[in-house]
Parts: C-alpha cells; structure tokens; sequence
C-alpha cells in the first residue's frame, strides 16, 4: 500500500462523552453530528454567545445520543473522561490552549479550521447508516471532497441502510450455514447485487436471502447467473450507474471488442476478462461459443456479465442468449444501454424525432444473414421522406442501400448522417445528402463501427457540411 495522509478511522461514540466549545453555524454543524453519532455532547458556551442554528439544534430532538448545554466558558476540568473533543474558536490563542488541555488529557481535539490544531479532521458523509462513506482531502481541497461525496451519493440508492440492516439480521445464518470461500462470497455478492440494484427490500425479501442461504449452502454453484449489460456507444461516462454496479460485481466478462478500454477499467479488477467480439470481415467468435461460455460459468457459480456495446436489446443478439439461458434454468438480468442512434443525435445536435419533420423512427439492421443487403425488409415502406430511419452495422452496404432507397422513391437529396466510432476520441462524422451516401461511409472508412441517419432531421447537418467530414469530435 502507497502512502496514506492520514489513517481513516469510524469511532464508535454511543453513549460516550464529547466537548464541544463554540456557539456558531460551524459548531452547531459539529455538535449535530457527533449527536448523529450517538455521543453525549457536552457544549460549553456562555447562553448570550449561542448563534441561531446553535439554538434551534438545542431546542430540537435528536435522532441519537443527546447535547447537554452547559452555560459556562470551558476550562481543563470539562476533559475528564471525554472521548473527543471539538472547539469552535476564532483566537490563535485559545484555540492552541484548548489543543493543548485536550492533549493533555489524552483526548483527541478538532479545532475547526486550524489544522495545526488537529488531532483528526471531519470529512464529507455519505450517510446511509448502518453504511456510512468518510471522504478525505487532507485539508487540501474541501470542495473537491464535497464534489465527490455527490458523485458517491448518486451510485448508492437511498434504500441501501434498509440493506444492511437486512445484513445485520441474516448474517448469523450466513456465517454459519455458508464456509468461508466460493459459496459464502457467491451469497454476499448476490446480496450486494440486490441492494444496489433494488430501491428497498420488498415485504419477502429476508424469505428470499435466507432461501439463498439454502441453495448455496446445499451447492455453491447455486450462485450462478447472468446480467446482459448494455455498454453504451463507447464513452465510459454514458454507461448506466446501474451497469457500473454490475461491472463491479461481476466474476467473468465477456465483451464485444467494440467496447472501450476505459469501460472496462470500471470492472471489478479479480473479474476474468473474455474478449468474445464479432466484427464483419473478422475471424470472430460463434454464437455458440459464447452461449456456452455463459453457461459453463453460470453453472460454476460465477456471475456472468455479457457486456455489449450499444443497446442489449438492439441488434444485440440477446434474444438467443436469454433463449439459451433460459433452457438451461440460469437466471438471466438484463441492463439496457444507450443505443448507438441515440449518440448519433448527441452528435449532430438533433431530435430524430422532430414533429414537423418525422413522424417515425426506424432502427434497422444494415446487412442481411449473409452479408448482403437485407432483402426482406419493407423497402418501399423506408423509403418515407417523413420517417427518420438509422441503418446499424450498414458501412459495406452505404451505396446499395442509397440505391436500394433512391429506387423506391426517396429523393435523393434526403439529409444524411454518417458517424463512426460514436462519443469515442476518435470519432468521426459527415453529413451530405442520399445520393453522396457510398462516397461519405468510403471517406471515413468502411472498417471502422458505422452508423448512418436517413431523414429531414438532419438537414441542417446537410446544409452546414455538404459531402465534407466535420471535425472529431474530440476536436469539437
């Protein structure tokens, strides 16, 4: 372990003496919470130096421990026997001979704001008792610990405490029905899961925990399951906390290899990694295999994470895994993600379904089975000048698809988008119009993730950059 600037502790107060001297905002916040923490606060302040925040917190109840005002300056005879104890004060003075008399008395002091002064320092909370999360700067920048408390305080759902008291309550079974090792980690990554996923714990939830207690103390195989994670189109910070979580709990990963490095670096880092990706033009892995693969983890007892890019649920190919899974009795999750057409209208800035301009929208596949131009598609019902239609994984097949559209009547100077690599730092976008489709997807490459918008949304695009690239958009 790398150097710590300081040691992060959680001190048990219940029922144990804490001074506080001060009567402002900052020693009411203090008192508050070391009242929060179960301490019997001992306040030292003469009554005509209480602020107003102070005076309201004493005339109101407290949810733990108490706060006793004493009407009186402290002195070195209020240390006795105290477990902490904080002080308020604006004099350099003071503060030093309250440090000091604290000190000698072998209780740890804060003097707030004087870190020459401290013995320990407050940070930010993320409160969901019994779990509570400390955020430390060292002083350095209390701002920036505020900005990540905020962040932490969106990835844990406000019903976590009633999971952990759920924990409190079921963790005598746990520990002695399940073994230390696969099966007792299998159980608290299964619960974990479920707190962080699940707003609250439903009326049978403790039945649900202690019935998963049985199953994995008879097989610890029992654990298995699979969570089909939408990746999104690429940036790591258009993944789903949901996914993120998933991410985190996850025993094996098999990718797409259009997924992002930086996605998976939020993976929890004992997970395997399996790259499993199937791209047009390269050797890839078969369905199959990856079917399997689910399945032989699963019914190891691991929990499998089939991370795809984009959507789940869009050209995905979920269905047949959630068909495998299902015939082979594994539970199976699914966590959506943002679709690639949603990026592309990040990207040019428009709604793809804007009322005066399209009345529909159309997510279709752009090659068929074979690798052709899919011909079972209801080509004359596309080519709609009031529809918006987005064409997945149709690079190879830009110029037929032109053609294909042209033919059954779409004007050819219909607005088009053409991106590749979405929300990545080398993304790449063009606009232009229906006839110029083949020319565009060749300039930018029909290697690279291609995804092309049809429709009059995307006029303005067409206007602004005729047939010419627009800049990256880490450029933008």
């Amino acid at each position: 372990m790398g150097p710590l600037a300081t040691l992060p502790v959680f001190f048990d107060l219940a029922g144990r003496r804490a001074i506080m001297v001060g009567g402002g905002d900052g020693a009411a916040w203090k008192a508050e919470l070391l009242a929060a923490a179960g301490a019997v606060v001992d306040l030292y302040v003469p009554a005509d130096q209480l602020g107003e925040e102070m005076a309201s917190l004493l005339n109101a109840p407290t949810a733990a421990g108490d706060i006793r005002h004493h009407d009186r300056p402290w002195a070195v005879d209020v240390f006795a026997g105290a477990a902490i104890a904080v002080g308020d004060l604006e004099g350099e003075s003071e503060a030093q001979a309250f440090a000091c008399a604290a000190r000698a008395a072998g209780v740890p002091v804060n003097v707030v704001d004087k870190p020459a002064f401290c013995d320990f320092r407050f940070g930010s909370i993320v409160n969901r008792s019994p779990v509570v999360v400390g955020i430390s700067t060292d002083g350095a920048a209390p701002i920036l610990g505020q900005a990540i408390r905020r962040r932490i305080e969106t990835l844990l759902p406000p019903g976590l405490s009633d999971w952990a008291a759920l924990a409190a309550r079921t963790r005598a079974a746990v520990m002695e029905r399940l073994a230390p090792g696969p099966a007792r980690r299998a159980f608290w990554e299964r619960f974990a899961d479920w707190a962080l996923t699940t707003r609250a714990p439903h009326a049978d939830a403790e039945d649900d925990v202690r019935r998963l207690v049985g199953e994995l103390a008879a097989s610890s195989a029992a654990g298995g399951r699979v969570t089909l994670v939408g990746a999104g189109p690429g940036e790591a910070e258009l993944l789903t906390l949901k996914a993120v979580r998933a991410l985190q709990a996850a025993d094996v990963i098999l990718f797409d290899d259009l997924v992002s490095d930086d996605i998976l670096e939020l993976a929890r880092r004992e997970a395997k990694r399996l790259l499993v990706g199937k791209r047009a033009s390269r050797e890839s892995c078969r369905q199959e295999d990856i079917n399997r693969l689910m399945v032989q983890f699963a019914k190891a007892g691991k929990h499998v994470v089939r991370l795809k890019s984009g959507d789940v649920s869009v050209f995905g190919r979920a269905g047949e895994e959630l068909a495998e899974l299902r015939r082979q009795g594994i539970p199976a999750a699914i966590v959506p993600g943002i679709t690639a057409a949603s990026a592309l209208a990040a990207a040019f800035g428009v709604s793809l379904t804007h009322r005066d301009r399209a009345q529909q929208l159309r997510l279709v596949t752009g090659h068929s089975q074979k690798g052709g131009l899919p011909e079972d598609l209801d080509w004359p019902a596309l080519a709609d000048a009031h529809a918006t239609t987005i064409f997945y994984m149709g690079g190879r097949m830009a110029a037929r698809i032109a053609a294909r559209l042209v033919a059954e009547g779409l004007p050819a100077d219909t607005p088009v988008a053409v991106a590749a690599n979405l929300s990545r730092a080398d993304e790449t976008r063009a606009a232009g119009r229906l006839s110029e489709l083949g020319a565009i997807v060749e300039r930018i490459g029909v290697d690279r993730p291609i995804l092309i918008g049809i429709g009059r949304v995307f006029e303005e695009a067409a206007a602004a950059q005729p047939t010419a690239e627009l800049d990256q958009a880490a450029s933008a």
